[in-house]
């Protein structure tokens, strides 16, 4: 397929890369985007760093390329649903968009804290979008007396260490027992909290926020915990991590809900009985497909770096037909900076039963641990040590024995413990 109309469905990082991927690959047709928010396609990582502590304007977070890209824009507009037989997007405006074929790229949005009346509260931020983290600036620039963050994941470990370089008190909260318990289990939470109680944070592990209380002029003051306590803050921040934008998606059809779009290693969109639909494809936050390094094990990942080969890898398939384009394959990867660490991963951790420091020593705040299951590497974590992280890379792909590399320089004997990941069930 080279000429037509291809519509994609998300002004996103992963829509962004699919289109210049369609391009690139000689798609001469018409190509229109489509994002919910009235911003072209912008970086996020910037926003819960930078942007928040003032050093770079949420407006300047815009992707490169944008405007040399030959399509049409529709911002501001979200997609309001999906007419398969009619190969037609609507849009909430009553717009109908005819396409030959679909990339659908709509990404996550923030999970809001539950009880929507206090939600509404002024003062209760979520951070996913560049208008959220210019709120969010703006709040922090009102030096609140304190500000406390709901949740100990990635993004509330970033904020958090963003709140502290402005000076600001912080208290973070979560009900798991060490921060990044889920992604990295308690082995690396534990040296996480460390790093934070270290930095200033006054860190609440295993502990549970039960509402949140407002101020007679509607403003959150405060919040209550299960246990009992109150936290005063002026300012709170819901991280509780992230919900897949699938419900316009409602009545289509295809195989969708809060945990992404099911599709196949191709990118093809699958419907409610697990067949492709040769039209509708997906890439980045928003994609759950299978991935062979895990079994194929149905995975759905908010890391950068797969939403620019997704999308790229869905443009393939779109054009040159998914047996041209093979099984989607990329390795996991993501990384993230906070508290004067910079955090690396290859793999994913999920049902590791044994972790080891194979390289540096988390004393110095410089390592790399190793994850592993049933006596093969699954995944690697480097914490200021992203230089021997390569050397992981094709033991990961090949689940090499566990762990996989012993006797070279600054390695210490690789002592292997439980990682303390949560069970499946309890995930």
């Amino acid at each position: 397929m080279r000429d037509g109309t291809i519509v994609v469905a998300g002004a996103s990082l992963a829509g962004l890369h699919g289109a210049e991927a369609l391009r690139r690959g000689g798609f001469a047709g018409r190509l229109i985007l489509v994002g919910d928010e009235p911003h072209r396609p912008y970086d996020r990582p910037p926003l819960s760093k930078h942007v928040l502590t003032g050093e770079v304007d949420a407006g300047a977070t815009t992707l490169p390329g944008v405007g040399t890209l030959d399509a049409e824009w529709r911002l501001g507009i979200p997609a309001a649903g999906l007419d398969r037989a009619g190969r037609a997007l609507r849009l909430a405006d009553g717009t109908r968009l005819p396409f030959d074929r679909l990339l659908i790229a709509t990404g996550a949005r923030a999970r809001p804290w539950p009880q929507a009346d206090e939600a509404r509260l002024s003062g209760v931020h979520t951070l996913r979008g560049r208008d959220d983290a210019a709120a969010l600036a703006a709040g922090l620039a009102a030096r609140p007396g304190r500000v406390l963050i709901l949740g100990a994941g990635f993004i509330g470990g970033e904020v958090a260490s963003s709140i502290r370089a402005l000076g600001l008190p912080v208290t973070v909260v979560d009900p798991e027992p060490a921060p990044l318990a889920r992604a990295l289990g308690r082995v690396l939470g534990g040296f996480m909290a460390g790093r934070m109680e270290a930095s200033g944070v006054d860190l609440r592990p295993g502990t549970r926020v039960a509402r949140l209380e407002g101020d007679g002029a509607g403003r959150v003051r405060a919040a209550h915990l299960a246990d009992g306590g109150t936290i005063e803050a002026a300012l709170v921040v819901v991280a509780l991590g992230a919900v897949r934008n699938t419900a316009w998606l409602a009545g289509s059809g295809l195989s969708a809900d809060e945990g992404g779009l099911s599709c196949d290693g191709a990118c093809r969109a699958l419907d409610e009985a697990g067949r492709p639909d040769e039209a509708i494809f997906a890439a980045g936050d928003v994609a759950r497909f299978p991935h062979p390094l895990y079994g194929g094990r149905p995975v759905a990942l908010e890391h950068w770096g797969n939403a620019v080969a997704q999308g790229a890898h869905a443009a393939r398939a779109m054009l040159d037909g998914p047996e041209a384009a093979g099984a989607y394959a990329e390795l996991p990867a993501f990384w993230s900076s906070q508290f004067g660490l910079n955090i690396k991963s290859l793999g994913l951790t999920e049902e590791a039963d044994a972790v080891a420091i194979v390289q540096g020593d988390p004393r110095t705040g410089r390592f790399l641990a190793v994850y592993g299951r049933e006596g093969r590497t699954i995944a690697a974590v480097a914490v200021n040590a992203g230089r021997w992280l390569p050397a992981y890379e094709a033991p990961i792909r090949e689940g090499a024995p566990f762990p996989p590399i012993t006797g070279g320089a600054d390695q210490p004997s690789p002592a292997p413990v439980p990682p303390g990941l949560p069970s499946a069930q309890a995930a």
